[in-house]
């Protein structure tokens, strides 16, 4: 009788409810204007860069089509994650059937994977174009752009897809609130009766293997360009170098300066409100979303030129 009531409850929650900033509800109503503002920001800058370098002819060139890549994971990702946040804040929407969530676990999960590849692959761009700059035109075309999506797009769509699997196999016997906005996965796990030190370790190790290699790799790439810069002699040369990696350089600063925030406070949990990892992890998903396309915009004077050519055609 005691097998058959287990059994019952542990196949008897159907959603999940996402517990937002219930500890610190005045959150949900400062925050929902300034994170909806960003929402529609990374929505209608992104959509603008992909329409500009879409339509301009002088943009298509490797390093703007990698751009548009950037930019279409942007928007994917924000229309994974904001609207739902939003939904909990203005109509207290906190309930996600199963399959959204293990389906926005894993978009999460794969799309950061793929942004962090895809600043891997623009570093290295960046590199050829300083540091082999005669080389540039026969590696940097569009085959290698093919190959190097297609890399992003399988190797990280493949590797974090056993992470929501492995959450979903697990039993949820009754606990259903998940002290998070979003599926995170270790939020959900930890509802389990099962236990979760497999799901941890894969986890730690492919954020680790992904997001580390694609650090260390952009160190790398800019290690050598900084040394290639500073051997130029010629005038101007080296602020003509620097120009033309500034705008990927703070783009990959926002990346990872938010990624890193959120894993420091992670680890000292104990010391921060519990809300606050949770605020940084709905940020992570936004601000560098909004920010890319206007730092290139504002950063690239071929788009910023390709934009006002647009505006000029639509009026």
């Amino acid at each position: 009788m005691t097998a058959y009531k287990n059994n019952t409850i542990s196949t008897g929650v159907s959603e999940f409810l996402l517990n937002c900033f219930v500890r610190s509800p005045s959150w949900q109503l400062w925050l929902s204007l300034p994170l909806s503002l960003l929402f529609l920001l990374a929505m209608g800058a992104n959509t603008i860069l992909l329409v500009t370098i879409r339509m301009e002819a002088s943009l298509h060139e490797p390093v703007y089509y990698l751009l548009s890549l950037l930019s279409m994971l942007d928007i994917l990702l924000c229309l994974t994650v904001i609207p739902k946040v939003l939904a909990i804040f203005w109509l207290d929407l906190r309930s996600i059937s199963f399959p959204a969530c293990f389906l926005q676990m894993y978009i999460m999960n794969s799309f950061l994977a793929m942004e962090s590849c895809t600043f891997m692959i623009m570093a290295f761009d960046r590199y050829i174009a300083i540091c082999h700059p005669l080389r540039y035109p026969s590696i940097i075309n569009d085959q290698f752009v093919v190959k190097a999506a297609t890399f992003i797009l399988v190797r990280n769509a493949l590797i974090p897809l056993p992470i929501p699997i492995l959450s979903a196999r697990l039993h949820y016997c009754w606990k259903n609130v998940i002290e998070n906005c979003i599926c995170a996965n270790m939020s959900v796990s930890r509802l389990s009766c099962d236990d979760v030190t497999f799901n941890q370790i894969y986890q730690f190790t492919i954020a680790w293997a992904l997001l580390g290699t694609d650090l260390i790799l952009i160190f790398l790439s800019y290690t050598f360009i900084l040394r290639a810069v500073l051997r130029l002699k010629t005038e101007g040369a080296v602020a003509k170098a620097l120009s033309t990696c500034s705008s990927h350089f703070i783009l990959i600063l926002f990346f990872s300066t938010i990624l890193l925030v959120f894993i420091l406070t992670h680890v000292a949990k104990r010391k921060v409100s519990p809300d606050v990892p949770v605020l940084l992890n709905v940020l992570h998903h936004v601000i560098p979303a909004a920010l890319n396309p206007i730092v290139y915009g504002v950063k690239t004077q071929e788009i910023k030129q390709g934009i006002k050519r647009l505006l000029k055609k639509g009026w």
